[in-house]
Formats: structure tokens, C-alpha cells, sequence
């Protein structure tokens, strides 16, 4: 088995990617895979570095079983690129983004975190952060749906 590294990127890494770095990490361990799948999520913004995800985002993902209490903010880097075999984003903005720092020999997979999705009313995951409690719920839909055919694709493509 070959070991996949995925990188879930948002603008401020407190509420989208946190969450499916979270339902993606008990998703891998469910298979039994958490040995050669590794998860991590990042920001573009830079602006949560250190801090605990949004209370909103974790109360949610908490009602579904999901604990996102030991995860903490950090700033996606240009160096990510030498450690992540998938850097998905949850919107258009920050993939454009991470357009810009990519390497040119970067063999990975660069995308929209949906991509990877079956439902097909969203094209990108939409930040919750200003609206009221029923986008965290979203997001959990979105990310549980995501999740699910990521590993799928992962355990066709790489393992």
C-alpha cells in the first residue's frame, strides 16, 4: 500500500477545512486505513494560526460524532507541495491561491475539494463563517459527501 497524504485548504482554517479534515480523519480510520491515509488542513489567510476551530464548526461536527477539539490553525505554505499528494480547496479563491505558489513540477492533486463530491447543487463548500447556524450544517453535509468519494478515489487511484 502506498502512503496519500491530503491537505484540506479554506480561507482562515476554522470552519470548511477543519471539518473535513475531521470527518475525512474518522472516515479513514472507519476503513481502517489511518496507517497510509494522513489528513491535514490549512489556511491561506494566515489569520488563525494556533487557534482551536470556530466553536460553531465544532459543536456541529460534534453532534455528528465527529471531534474536532485537537485541531489547530495553520497558514498553507508553498513547502506543503513537497508533502501532500492532494491539496484540495474549498472554493475558487483559494485554489487560485494555491495556483500561484504551485511548483511546476508538482506531481499531485490540486483541486476543488468537491470534485471529489456526488451531489451536484455546489461546486465549492460555502464559508459558513457570517451566516447563521444552518451553513455549519452544510458544510457537514458537503464534507461528509466529499470525504466519502475522496477515499473512494484514493483507494482506486493510489493504495
Amino acid at each position: 500500500m502506498k502512503n496519500t497524504s491530503v491537505l484540506f485548504v479554506c480561507l482562515g482554517n476554522i470552519c470548511r477545512s477543519p471539518t473535513a479534515h475531521g470527518i475525512f480523519r474518522d472516515v479513514v480510520a472507519q476503513e481502517k486505513l489511518s496507517h497510509v491515509i494522513h489528513t491535514e488542513s490549512a489556511g491561506t489567510s494566515g489569520w488563525h494560526i494556533g487557534e482551536p476551530p470556530d466553536k460553531r464548526s465544532s459543536a456541529a461536527a460534534f453532534s455528528r460524532g465527529c471531534d474536532l477539539s485537537a485541531l489547530r490553525g495553520r497558514a498553507f505554505e508553498a513547502s506543503d507541495y513537497q508533502h501532500y499528494d492532494y491539496i484540495l480547496a474549498m472554493d475558487n479563491a483559494n485554489l487560485s491561491a494555491m495556483h500561484s505558489l504551485k511548483p511546476i513540477d508538482y506531481n499531485g492533486v490540486l483541486a476543488l475539494f468537491l470534485d471529489f463530491s456526488s451531489q451536484t447543487s455546489y461546486t465549492e463548500v460555502p464559508d459558513p463563517y457570517y451566516g447563521d447556524g444552518s451553513g455549519f450544517q452544510t458544510v457537514l453535509d458537503l464534507a461528509e459527501d466529499g470525504c466519502r468519494g475522496l477515499l473512494e478515489h484514493i483507494k482506486t487511484h493510489r493504495l
